[in-house]
This record gives structure tokens, sequence and C-alpha cells, in this order.
């Protein structure tokens, strides 16, 4: 990812509408894997490290950190956190069975199919016996733009190319759906501008000062999607694809 684009995230993960809407979302899919306190956490592909700073909020545990560029490495460490390593997913620098929780955000879509497997199965090896994994990833190859390629995603994926690719990593699928629904129609006319010229780089820029009322709009459209969530209803289309798995 260009050096750009974490600039762009350090400074807006904190309140831009789509990063605080997405993890309330994450939250309330993985709450029952947090209940307990003092677990291991990694984040693998950390980028600058918010989620490392949401879940070490959550409860007394233990959070790690992973992202192969050495810019990300610095934010992170920016934040104040050093368990952090510069590696890749695909070769962890962690001992088998580490962590109770691992979180992948947009990860997997940034490397080629081999390494997709490779990391998913790097996270079965440091996962311990009955831990979880929580992955995003952004959905369907024909909503590809300019924004994906600001932000070097190699693929966007199906729910099915999830479920098998968990599945072939030797991790249970526990739940999975696409997210971010409700705004799809916009986003999907945004794209379209884009394949025409009009718009470019990535979605993730701040709102000019004169639209600013916007970003609290689309934080509680999105937001909404975790009430839905909750109430154990799944979409059958969206903007990302969220899954959570077990290793037994």
């Amino acid at each position: 990812m260009q050096h750009e684009e974490y600039e762009f995230m350090y400074r807006l993960e904190e309140k831009f509408w789509w990063y605080v809407a997405m993890r309330r979302i994450t939250d309330t899919i993985v709450q029952p894997q947090l209940r307990s306190n003092g677990l291991a956490i990694l984040d693998a592909g950390c980028g600058t490290g918010i989620n490392l700073a949401h879940f070490a909020a959550h409860g007394a545990h233990r959070v790690f950190g992973l992202d192969v560029s050495p810019a990300a490495i610095d934010f992170v460490r920016k934040r104040g956190f050093r368990t952090v390593s510069q590696a890749s997913i695909a070769e962890m620098p962690y001992a088998a069975d580490t962590f109770d929780l691992a979180l992948s955000f947009d990860v997997l879509c940034q490397v080629p199919a081999p390494l997709v497997r490779a990391g998913l199965r790097e996270i079965h090896r440091v996962l311990r016996p009955g831990g979880s994994v929580f992955v995003r990833v952004p959905a369907f190859e024909w909503m590809r733009s300019s924004h994906d390629d600001a932000v070097q995603s190699v693929h966007r994926f199906t729910r099915s190319e999830v479920t098998g690719e968990m599945k072939n990593a030797g991790l249970d699928v526990e739940w999975i759906s696409y997210a971010n629904c409700f705004l799809f129609p916009a986003v999907m006319i945004r794209r379209m501008l884009k394949a025409v010229g009009i718009g470019s780089g990535s979605d993730v820029r701040p709102l000019p000062g004169a639209i600013g009322w916007i970003d609290p709009i689309f934080r509680r459209i999105l937001e909404s999607e975790a009430r839905v969530f909750r109430s154990g209803i799944h979409f059958p289309f969206g903007l990302s694809v969220i899954c959570l798995a077990r290793k037994h």
C-alpha cells in the first residue's frame, strides 16, 4: 500500500464514518469471544494499529500486531504499541497455539491466491485449539475501481470464496455474511462514475467541509447493520464479506 494511504488511515481511523461503523459491526460479531479477559489477540496485517488500541481497551487483553510494511509499523509504534512485528501473514514469527483470537481486516485481498492460503494456514497454526479468527475482505470483483488500485487490492471476494478458503485452511466457518449492504447502491453509483473518469483514488478521504454533515449520517446507516446482524439476519450482498471461523 502507498505511504500516503497509511497517512490517511492514521488521521482518519478514529473518527471517519466507515472505520467507526465497521468496528461496531466487528464488535457485534466477536463479542462472545471477548467475554473473557486476558486474551492473546493478533491483528494479522495491522496497518496503523487502530484495532490494537480498540481491542486493548476492551479488557485486559494482550494485543499483538504484524504488518509487512515498515511504514505501517512506524505508525503502530507512534500509537505506543511495541508488541508488533514486520512480517508477512504467510510467515508469522509466532509459535503454534499462541493466540485466542486473530483478526484480519482487508489484508487477504492484497496478496495473490497462494499467499491467501498460506496466510490462513498460518492463522490456523498460531491459533490455540478453539481459537477464533475474524476476517474482512472487499466483495465482488466487478466492483473493482481506482479505490482498489490505490490500496493495492489484488482480488475482491465472494462469500463462497471466503468459505472455501477457510475450509481449505482447516478452519470451521461459524458465521459469514456480506456487510455494508445499505449503502451498496450509493457506492455502486460512485464506482460507475469512477469507471468513466469522474473521481479517482481511494474512497477513504476526508470529506470536504461543505459536505462534512454526511459523515454522521453514513455512520449511523452503516452502524445499523450491527443491530441486524445481532438479530441473526445475514445480507445477500454488500461491499465487504465478513467471516468468523474457529480452529477445532
